[in-house]
């Protein structure tokens, strides 16, 4: 477990390094202060994974160091049972110098290891990394992926009791992220607490039990991973807004925008049940009611179908179909949306926006999380498991 109280980090910002000199001669002030943490606080059990989200400059990186012992923080506590090990900017803790080998051994020992545990699991070490003969040049000549394998398969040995990952992982091939990812659920399924960081919201989503939202050196909100997303999206929103117009109607559910048009409810009815719970392949008719306040041009609905862990499923929205809409002041309008059904059994909820532009991140005049809900309960044709429903042509031949 580990345990993060009131943590605090403040920079010294100087214009060069003559000022820094003039600072130590004179005692003048010649920088300026810059908080990259204020009184962080948050706790991960053991088997669970905290995800942190964050625009750049949050504070994610800043936060990450301290945690693995690469900077200290001004106030503050961290308790952990057992060692922290992670997987930061690569190159860190590393000789480029030296051969992957030799950098088994330095990197090793700065993780804590001895000696005689580097020598028990070097080996172990190599063969993850699948580096072959690679192992034995210099870093130097390595690609980013290559030092990505070194660095990971050092940290997962080091036997951590938290293990830390950022976007470090996202350099590698996609084989040897997949083998990562399976390495991190065993660890997790042993007890370890993982600390994930990523601009992947999906990934948020669907690994973590918990997240935290960093904004200027500051928890935003904490809690359970949708909903924290869904605040960051909110936050994007806001740092496009620079008439300071969008406004947040609802917390809970997350709705808000400039508001000079409205949604004013969304439904989705399959064609043959008449209802919202339908059967994988039926007909469904979404609808999305909109009122304006205002004459507004060049508008686009969008529609965001998402699963019950808030995995994005399907999207899409009119400004990809190339469609012109205007809205005039005090009118009401209906835009419908008819798709036919091929996902798996399960509970959905669909969101919905107008906005400006082809995402809500751009001049947003309504987004509404959740704005409808449905049921997949049964299926239409050929039986199929999972989320979408494809159509195969089989055929066999005697060969």
């Amino acid at each position: 477990m580990i345990r993060v109280d009131s943590i605090s980090k403040t920079f010294k910002l100087y214009r060069s390094p003559a000022d820094r000199l003039k600072e130590i001669v004179t005692r003048n002030k010649y920088h300026t202060d810059f908080q990259a943490l204020h009184d962080v606080s948050f706790a991960v059990a053991e088997g669970e994974t905290l995800g942190i989200v964050g625009q750049n400059g949050a504070g994610k990186s800043t936060l990450l160091k301290i945690l693995t012992g690469i900077l200290l923080p001004e106030s503050g506590t961290i308790s952990v049972d057992g060692k922290i090990t992670g997987l930061l900017e690569l190159g860190t803790g590393f000789n480029a110098e030296m051969t992957g080998i030799e950098n088994i051994y330095m990197n090793g020992t700065l993780l804590g290891m001895s000696r005689e545990e580097i020598d028990r699991k070097k080996d172990t070490i190599v063969d993850f990394t699948e580096l072959g003969d690679f192992i034995f040049e210099q870093l130097k000549t390595y690609s980013s992926g290559m030092v990505m394998r070194l660095a990971f398969s050092i940290a997962i040995h080091a036997d951590p009791r938290c293990f830390v990952v950022d976007e470090a992982l996202s350099v590698g091939d996609a084989h040897f992220q997949q083998k990562c990812m399976n390495r991190i659920k065993e660890f997790r399924k042993d007890g370890g607490s993982i600390i994930f960081v990523s601009h992947d919201l999906n990934a948020i989503k669907m690994l973590c039990d918990k997240a935290i939202l960093l904004d200027h050196g500051t928890v935003v909100i904490k809690g359970d991973p949708e909903a924290v997303v869904n605040s960051y999206n909110f936050l994007i929103s806001k740092l496009n807004d620079i008439d300071d117009r969008i406004a947040l109607l609802d917390h809970r559910d997350l709705s808000y925008g400039t508001l000079e048009g409205r949604i004013r409810g969304v439904s989705v009815i399959g064609e043959r049940s008449g209802s919202n719970i339908l059967n994988s392949g039926e007909n469904a008719t979404i609808a999305v009611d909109i009122e304006s306040y205002e004459d507004i041009d060049n508008i686009t609905v969008g529609i965001l179908i998402r699963d019950k862990y808030g995995q994005d499923i399907f999207g899409t929205n009119t400004f990809h179909y190339d469609m012109n809409i205007n809205l005039r002041k005090n009118k009401f309008y209906r835009c419908l949306y008819k798709i036919n059904m091929d996902i798996g059994a399960g509970k959905y909820t669909l969101s919905s926006a107008i906005v400006q532009g082809d995402t809500h991140l751009d001049h947003c005049l309504h987004w509404q999380d959740k704005s409808a809900e449905f049921e997949i309960a049964g299926h239409l044709g050929k039986f199929s498991i999972g989320l979408t429903k494809l159509y195969p042509i089989i055929s066999m031949q005697e060969v």
